[in-house]
């Protein structure tokens, strides 16, 4: 597009709103096209002043042409982001090298070569809670559910992450990628279901259309209930960025028409399959836990682990952040991808490494304790907002305040719900590994 000025213009007549330029009509003989006659500046002389536009075809795709407005912010804060967390994720797979290559190595095969029954008894550690390390949590119905949404976020932003990289959502469609995270969350409960179905069936439970009906209704409407609320106070506002009776309608409809039969056909399959079977048997008496120390503290040591995946995202948390509430554009999908590749890498190996030395302590409630030591990252996370709020927005009004608060509380909700999935399949899968190892009469 280019733009060409002209000045020195007539008309003829008194100047209105309607009147016609005759050095700017093309039928005119005496028509201006550029600066070929300009006009000398004098005091109290009228200026004129015009443009015409005139388009021109490009070569570049229409999938390109965005690239210009989404260059947001230097592309060496992202990658000094993504070595920052790279630096987490080698140190914390160090420490994983080291526990299941060396210490653990070392205490199966000596724990293998005991012969007697005596000696097995001096043993001290993780091996001697074998008994209890897969007896059923409290609130065993509570986890399962929430398990069961984590994976439904889980293949969630999974499957919109590749629909980005693959150039299927542009800032040019407003709210498509909400639009696609709404459609993408209702088809996951399919798989939600199944998830908890299967974790209820391993703590022998029977009643799988309780825990069905939990899943499905349990954290979507503690969603719905903040987001009405939120949406009540817009209406009261009267501002034109209030969602519409009919919108919201058509979430509670695809919430109970798709989301929640999904859940229910998950479950069904879920349950119908045999439990899986635990590695070794659990005793009937449970053991005593011994006095732990001060840093085993189950507060103590959850805190510390949400520390280090929220320290993996922050940078990029800032990028988005602006890009939610100072309305700039966040189409940096590859970064964001590795990013969240590096989180649930972050997430699972903080949560092995603490759950490793829980059970060292002979301290056997790890079921909960893996769930909240990475997703204690969403405290930190909605810290952050805060802290984001009172250095980097100037909002004064007092509902303004409240929609930041609670659209960052339901973000924060869901990145627990998220993080804390991720910490507890991967100590799933870590006590699994380690007592299949060793053998118990």
């Amino acid at each position: 597009m280019n733009v060409q000025c002209s000045v020195k213009h007539e008309y003829e007549g008194e100047w209105n709103e309607k009147t016609r330029l005759t050095t700017c009509d093309p039928h005119a003989k005496r028509a201006v096209t550029s600066s070929e006659s300009p006009q000398e500046v004098e005091e109290k002389k009228e200026i004129i002043f015009t443009y015409d536009v005139e388009f021109q075809e490009s070569d570049i795709k229409w999938a390109s042409r965005w690239d210009t407005y989404l260059l947001m912010a230097d592309d060496q804060i992202h990658w000094f982001s993504i070595v920052n967390s790279l630096m987490i994720v080698l140190f914390l797979s160090g420490m994983v090298a080291m526990i299941m290559l060396r210490t653990l190595y070392r205490d199966i095969s000596k724990y293998n070569q005991l012969e007697t029954q005596e000696e097995a008894q001096e043993e001290t550690g993780w091996k001697l809670v074998h008994g209890d390390v897969f007896r059923p949590p409290a609130n065993s119905d509570l986890l399962c559910v929430y398990v069961g949404t984590g994976v439904q976020f889980f293949g969630m932003i999974l499957v919109m992450m590749i629909f980005a990289l693959l150039g299927f959502l542009s800032p040019s469609n407003r709210g498509g990628l909400m639009t696609a995270m709404l459609l993408l969350w209702v088809f996951m409960g399919l798989f939600a279901g199944y998830s908890s179905a299967r974790l209820y069936k391993l703590f022998k439970g029977t009643e799988w259309k309780k825990i069905t009906l939990k899943t499905a209704f349990m954290f979507p409407a503690t969603v719905f209930a903040i987001f009405f609320v939120l949406n009540a106070l817009i209406w009261g506002q009267k501002s034109s960025g209030a969602v519409p009776f009919g919108t919201m309608f058509a979430l509670v409809l695809l919430w109970f028409g798709i989301s929640v039969p999904l859940v229910f056909v998950g479950s069904y399959f879920g349950f119908k399959k045999p439990a899986t079977e635990d590695p070794v048997k659990t005793n009937k008496i449970p053991r005593q836990i011994p006095e732990q120390a001060w840093y085993m503290n189950p507060a103590f040591s959850i805190l510390i682990g949400g520390i280090l995946p929220f320290g993996a995202v922050f940078i990029e948390l800032f990028f988005i952040l602006t890009s939610i509430w100072l309305h700039q554009f966040y189409y940096i999908f590859g970064f964001l991808f590795i990013v969240f590749v590096i989180l649930i890498i972050t997430c699972a190996e903080i949560t092995v490494v603490l759950c490793y030395f829980q059970l060292c302590s002979e301290d056997y409630l790890w079921w909960w304790r893996s769930y909240l030591t990475s997703g204690s990252s969403a405290f930190y996370l909605f810290l952050y907002a805060a802290f984001y709020f009172f250095t980097k927005l100037e909002i004064t009004k007092a509902v303004s305040g409240v929609l930041y608060f609670g659209y960052m509380l339901i973000i924060s909700y869901s990145f627990f719900v998220l993080t804390g999935t991720i910490g507890f399949y991967a100590c799933f899968w870590f006590t699994r590994l380690i007592y299949s190892s060793v053998k118990i009469d």
